[in-house]
């Protein structure tokens, strides 16, 4: 669905590297130093050559899971007309609950009715990642997904559904392992036309012994 390439070329429009205004920036000693504290206060043997190294760890773990990568999201001209739904599904993510700092995971199914513009379909999983990569909760990723989506593409309609393990709930409290928490969010046509709703809807929650 991407248009060829001298068309990229010409009439691609770029805007400025991507960036989330909620990005923090990471102390990275700081990080080390609470997570030593935080293994003494669990009554770890904090000078064992088998944590010396932890809470550096820690710190390069917690670095990368909250640090998403940068992109442009580029959209291009749609010449050709196309406006019927173009759907990307099981988009793998992984995020952190910003209840209990314990990570969710699931996969991403989106969708837009397109207007005068189309997305590169690679920019479906950078911008799950964008906002995957913070605190989260999953109905706010959900939302912040479809709302990046509108804004750039000014879409007919567009939709999310995610759906996800949560460790919060499968390693602690109830733990109920394999259970997954479904979530969507839907503008334009996608919401308010029932044909395009059920078709999304159909779309984005077939199975893959469906396929």
């Amino acid at each position: 669905m991407t248009p060829p390439s001298p068309r990229v070329t010409g009439l691609a429009l770029a805007t400025p590297a991507v960036t989330r205004g909620s990005h923090r920036e990471i102390d990275h000693a700081g990080v080390q130093r609470a997570a030593r504290e935080l293994l003494g206060a669990l009554g770890a043997d904090i000078d064992s050559e088998a944590l010396q190294e932890t809470p550096r760890r820690v710190a390069d773990a917690f670095s990368e899971l909250l640090t998403p990568q940068p992109f442009r999201a580029t959209t291009f001209p749609s010449d050709d007309g196309y406006d019927e739904l173009i759907v990307a599904r099981a988009i793998p993510f992984h995020s952190l609950c910003m209840h209990h700092l314990l990570p969710f995971y699931g996969v991403a199914h989106i969708g837009y009715l397109p207007d005068e513009r189309i997305i590169g379909l690679s920019k479906f999983s950078r911008v799950v990642e964008l906002f995957a990569r913070d605190l989260q909760t999953q109905e706010r990723l959900t939302t912040q997904i479809v709302d990046w989506l509108e804004r750039e593409l000014q879409p007919k309609g567009v939709g999310a559904v995610l759906e996800a393990e949560h460790l919060c709930m499968s390693l602690r409290g109830v733990q109920k392992f394999g259970s997954r928490t479904v979530t969507s969010a839907l503008r334009g046509l996608v919401r308010d036309d029932s044909r395009t709703r059920q078709e999304f809807l159909a779309l984005t929650t077939r199975r893959q012994h469906d396929q």
